[in-house]
């Protein structure tokens, strides 16, 4: 049996688990590391707070430094009010195909690296090599800082981290950050009729959706340099909810947006100038009618920018494997967990099986010859290892 063989009845088994970020991902887990101990990993646990989900480190060959991590994380996008044309969680093979969710995005590339540990000679890897599989991704790569902690505390750090998010094998050196929040106002309820006797939380919330447009249209026009598409910084606001009756006016609005900020940008920009400005200009005016109305933002995720990392030739030395795909400007505006693991220090990069455009999509699908290249890429990556 081929790896590719094997990938495929191992990701048969991954889609099985309806790993959607909402829910538990420990069914997969638990499963997991027992076939991960079954050959010999040394395994560990990471868990959220209420021991729901969890993350799971899986290494083999001897403790000690100039590791690989090969990252993947385990969660998925929901399915709900997606039109399927097969059942999501049961991988479907059809002309070179493997439609379920999550085939792409990214149990695809765990299954491969499944796969080829298990048919590697293990005992003769002289350096490490990890596999990470994370929880909560999905919804703001919430889970894997404490992997990366727990790594870092207990184990020698790694050399370096390859992420198999699907970039149709192809090298991604950066991406943008994520940075998404949610704003509450409270102002003070009137009749419509007396409005100057309360404080109206909505025309304050549009005053700042208003100053996030501008915000991004400065930065559309400013333009950006890289290869990510847009090429430049964008803000949107997804939500808005406010108010209880055309003739009252309301006191409480809340709303929902993000921004994702090229890589080379700080990624408090934005939101520190429109905090500066709330400070100076909206909450003022609000207070003026109701001295007790408040403006508060609270982040609700922060992905961090993948930056490259030349000094440290991981880029260099992923280009150089087999299987790897050439093409590509290098730069996206999708974020992973490679972001994560560079913030703390680790040089990451992104390559997998699979196209971005599949992921989130009904009738996800990963091509079987991405597969195919993957499997060469990270059985070049454990030889190595053993040299």
């Amino acid at each position: 049996m081929t790896n590719t063989d094997r990938s495929i009845e191992l990701l048969t088994q991954l889609v099985g688990f309806e790993t959607v970020s909402a829910d538990s991902n420990l069914p997969l887990i638990d499963w997991a590391e027992q076939w991960l101990t079954g050959l010999g990993a040394r395994c560990r646990r990471t868990w959220d707070d209420e021991r729901q989900k969890a993350n799971l480190l899986a290494s083999f060959g001897p403790e000690g430094p100039d590791g690989i991590v090969l990252s993947g994380h385990t969660d998925v996008v929901p399915v709900a009010g997606q039109d399927w044309s097969t059942d999501p969680f049961k991988l479907t093979e059809s002309d070179g195909r493997l439609y379920g969710r999550g085939s792409a995005d990214m149990k695809g590339f765990l299954a491969v690296c499944m796969a080829c540990l298990e048919s590697a000679d293990r005992t003769s890897l002289k350096r490490p090599i990890h596999l990470a599989m994370s929880y909560d991704e999905e919804v703001g790569c919430i889970g894997v800082d404490r992997l990366i902690e727990d790594l870092m505390a207990n184990l020698a750090p790694p050399k370096w981290i390859l992420v198999g998010e699907p970039t149709c094998m192809q090298v991604v050196k950066a991406h943008k950050s994520i940075n998404v929040f949610k704003t509450s106002i409270t102002g003070l309820a009137a009749h419509s009729s007396q409005p100057h006797r309360g404080a109206g939380a909505i025309f304050a919330a549009a005053r700042m959706i208003e100053k996030l447009y501008q915000l991004g249209e400065a930065k559309r026009h400013e333009g950006g340099a890289g290869g990510c598409e847009p090429p430049y910084t964008t803000v949107q606001v997804g939500l808005i909810e406010g108010g209880t009756a055309i003739n009252i006016l309301p006191s409480k609005c809340e709303f929902h947006w993000e921004y994702r900020a090229l890589p080379s940008e700080d990624p408090d920009e934005i939101l520190d100038a429109l905090t500066d400005w709330v400070r100076s200009d909206v909450l003022p005016d609000l207070q003026r009618h109701a001295p007790q109305a408040s403006i508060v933002t609270e982040a609700i995720a922060r992905v961090p920018p993948l930056i490259p990392s030349p000094e440290a030739g991981i880029e260099e030395w992923v280009r150089a494997l087999p299987g790897v795909q050439a093409g590509g400007s290098g730069e996206v505006a999708f974020a992973t967990e490679g972001g994560n693991f560079k913030g703390h220090g680790l040089p990451a990069i992104v390559c997998g099986p699979g196209s971005i455009d599949q992921a989130h999509q009904p009738n996800e699908y990963v091509e079987i010859s991405e597969l195919e290249r993957c499997a060469v890429m990270v059985d070049a990556i454990i030889a190595q290892q053993c040299e």
